[in-house]
């Protein structure tokens, strides 16, 4: 994984979740992912396989026009990598933030670019 190639996986992800596309979410993660929404998350909170992935987005999805995100790499050392950016969830008016979230993605990649590993990290802004 280089700097260039995770910037793509990035911005895959966020289209991704913009679209819900099924194609599109399964093709960013490995068969065997696994997928914690919280760092905390053991292996029975863990969402497990690209499958079980791809459900779990579709099961509450955001309103595309409701938000807006921006992830940038910050670290990559061989198959791992980090992301940091921010989510932004608008109020009903469309035009004013309502809740701002502070992201690190901490993420593994397998030789095919397939993230094999992803955890959450976020914290609302004040």
């Amino acid at each position: 994984m280089d700097h260039a190639a995770f910037q793509r996986w990035l911005d895959d992800y966020v289209d991704a979740w913009r679209t819900y596309d099924e194609e599109a979410i399964g093709a960013l993660f490995s068969n065997d992912a696994r997928y914690r929404y919280h760092p905390w998350d053991e292996d029975d909170d863990a969402v497990l396989g690209r499958e079980a992935i791809v459900a779990s987005w579709l099961a509450d999805p955001d309103d595309a026009s409701s938000w807006s995100a921006e992830y940038r790499p910050w670290a990559i050392e061989g198959d791992r990598a980090v992301a940091v950016g921010t989510s932004r969830y608008l109020s009903e008016d469309g035009n004013s933030v309502d809740r701002e979230y502070h992201n690190v993605f901490l993420c593994r990649f397998d030789d095919n670019g397939h993230c094999r590993e992803f955890t959450e990290l976020f914290s609302r802004a004040p």
